[in-house]
């Protein structure tokens, strides 16, 4: 066959191959260099006082009308008891954003997860109550007791088992730590399985209200200021759609200033959401020691101090820095915005 035949058949084959939409067109991710368009958001949180930003911004349509200018469509919700089972999720590729606690996301990013904590959600806000008829005047006294908290690696399992350390009780041999979710704990102390639980608002408000327990300690007493919850998002995210990120600090900026002006809102908000009691959410936000916060700066070095924890205390492999925890750029964009 002549040379000028072999051209004309190769140049009708490679016609025909982009006829028949064999190759990729220019809106290709490859080609141009953009990431691909989505439109629905995977969010994470649980059902603590301490995460009310997170329901205000989506009972009151902000995450959905926010967002919808980046093409999110639907917001895809996702309740988790704890933070171990909400980190393993987002390891699994399971959510985008999730509002949880700082200690579960530091054990979930020393594991390889792709993400980083982006705001504070807020500060201390945990107690330990003990049961009415076990007495108590110093941490001494909790040695021989059952002590029901939040699974290891969380923010409760971490701060409960350094305090108890400083004060001179061995966690492994002093004291029994129970792992358990809210409901579970709650539950647990008022069968008398348990003598004392550490629990994230509003659950130790409800033991009290039952008649259950007394608060002995606040996790602010425990540790002052501490880092609790955070806002973390996937490293994808971040990447790939970095104003839809910015966006998401500023809808979570907006309900918990929202939240701080309208507390009595913001406790119908979360009544309405989880079915509890409303007065019981009112007693809990006055009595409890926590405050909703948004400037990373507040928290970054008790965070860091989880790290070390929960690396001497052998959870894991890799002890972190400041900077592979937290990307605090789309914070500082938006108030250079203000």
């Amino acid at each position: 066959m002549r040379k000028s035949s072999i051209l004309i058949l190769t140049l009708l084959l490679v016609a025909s191959i982009f006829i028949s939409g064999c190759v990729s067109d220019d809106t290709d991710e490859n080609v141009t260099g953009e990431a691909p368009a989505i439109t629905e958001l995977n969010i994470g949180y649980q059902p603590s006082t301490h995460q009310i930003a997170y329901m205000t911004a989506y009972e009151k349509g902000w995450w959905q009308e926010d967002l919808a200018p980046y093409g999110i469509k639907k917001i895809n919700e996702y309740q988790f008891p704890t933070g171990a089972p909400e980190m393993q999720a987002m390891m699994a590729g399971d959510l985008d954003v999730a509002y949880v606690g700082a200690a579960p996301a530091i054990k979930a990013l020393s594991s390889g997860l792709d993400a980083k904590i982006i705001e504070p959600v807020q500060i201390n806000g945990s107690s330990l109550v003990l049961r009415p008829e076990n007495e108590y005047e110093s941490p001494k006294d909790l040695k021989g007791l059952k002590i029901a908290t939040f699974p290891p690696g969380t923010i409760q399992d971490t701060l409960l088992r350094d305090w108890l350390a400083k004060n001179g009780l061995d966690v492994e041999k002093d004291v029994t730590i129970i792992p358990m979710g809210p409901g579970d704990a709650v539950t647990a102390i008022l069968a008398k399985q348990v003598d004392a639980v550490f629990l994230p608002h509003p659950s130790p408000t409800i033991i009290e209200e039952e008649g259950n327990g007394r608060t002995i300690v606040q996790s602010g007493e425990m540790s002052p200021n501490h880092a609790c919850c955070v806002l973390l998002v996937s490293g994808k995210l971040i990447r790939e759609h970095p104003d839809l990120v910015e966006q998401i600090v500023k809808t979570h900026i907006k309900a918990t200033e929202y939240n701080t002006e309208n507390i009595d809102e913001a406790a119908q908000i979360y009544s309405n959401k989880t079915t509890t009691d409303l007065e019981t959410v009112k007693t809990s936000l006055e009595e409890w020691d926590g405050a909703w916060i948004t400037d990373p700066a507040l928290i970054e070095n008790s965070t860091v101090e989880y790290a070390n924890i929960q690396y001497e205390l052998k959870y894991n492999e890799k002890n972190l820095t400041e900077e592979e925890i937290f990307d605090t750029s789309f914070y500082e964009a938006t108030v250079k915005e203000e």
